[in-house]
């Protein structure tokens, strides 16, 4: 059976994504800087792929990556709906 994607991969790499900088995507995920490397290179290991082209501090997505953060995206804003979902049953 193939494991399936890891939730707090998936952000970490949607956000380094938008923002394109591991420093400020570890700032806004509130984690270290290293937290955000080791992610997104075990989803990178995980995948067999370069998701991002390292530039300096800057990074830039591969097509693989481009293809990947579309997935990523929807599924990240579908977790976001089932929780309000949820939450909304509570009420």
């Amino acid at each position: 059976m193939t494991p399936i994607l890891d939730s707090r991969r998936l952000l970490a790499f949607a956000t380094l994504a938008r923002i394109g900088s591991f420093t400020l995507a570890a700032k806004e995920l509130h984690l270290t800087q290293s937290a955000v490397s080791h992610a997104i290179k075990a989803l990178e290991d995980e995948l067999g792929l370069r998701l991002f082209e390292r530039r300096g501090r800057r990074v830039a997505l591969t097509p693989a990556g481009e293809h990947l953060l579309i997935r990523a995206q929807r599924i990240l804003a579908e977790m976001q709906d089932a929780r309000a979902d949820l939450a909304a049953l509570v009420q």
